[in-house]
């Protein structure tokens, strides 16, 4: 990998990272406003499939879209996770706040990213836990949690 893909993912990354508490928020209180979290949900996904459909227009992939028996079902389960995800952030963030609901995805996230990175899961490449990582992961989730304190 060459060091401007790396930036260029990396800045794709965190402004990734930059949208996911405002989608907390907007589809939090869009659920709050509708009155039902899941409508709003259905209202995300609905969006999210039609800007998913014209990027797959505009770059031909539309014939890509099918199941296949070559390939592991648990590679089309992705979909669960980003539904749990949305579901979970619109009822909860209005309740317990964006930041804190934020606060525990990351450290869900770390933790998962470490065991996938460890043992290279789902094809993912293989790096390892050793001590600097795991000193690492605890500074950032020290880091995060200091960020949040209130008081």
């Amino acid at each position: 990998m060459t060091t401007s893909n790396a930036t260029t993912f990396a800045t794709i990354m965190f402004l990734t990272g930059v949208g996911i508490p405002i989608l907390a928020a907007l589809n939090g209180g869009l659920g709050a406003r509708l009155g039902s979290p899941m409508a709003a949900s259905v209202i995300l996904f609905g969006l999210a499939m039609l800007i998913a459909l014209a990027g797959a227009a505009v770059t031909g992939s539309l014939g890509d879209i099918r199941l296949s028996a070559e390939v592991p079902a648990q590679f089309y389960f992705g979909g669960l996770f980003v539904a749990f995800y949305v579901i979970a952030v619109t009822f909860i963030a209005p309740r317990f706040g964006v930041g804190n609901a934020i606060f525990f995805v990351l450290v869900g996230q770390l933790a998962s990213a470490a065991v996938i990175d460890h043992y290279g899961l789902f094809g993912a490449a293989r790096f390892p836990i050793d001590a600097k990582r795991v000193a690492g992961i605890a500074l950032m989730i020290a880091g995060v949690w200091l960020a949040r304190r209130t008081g």
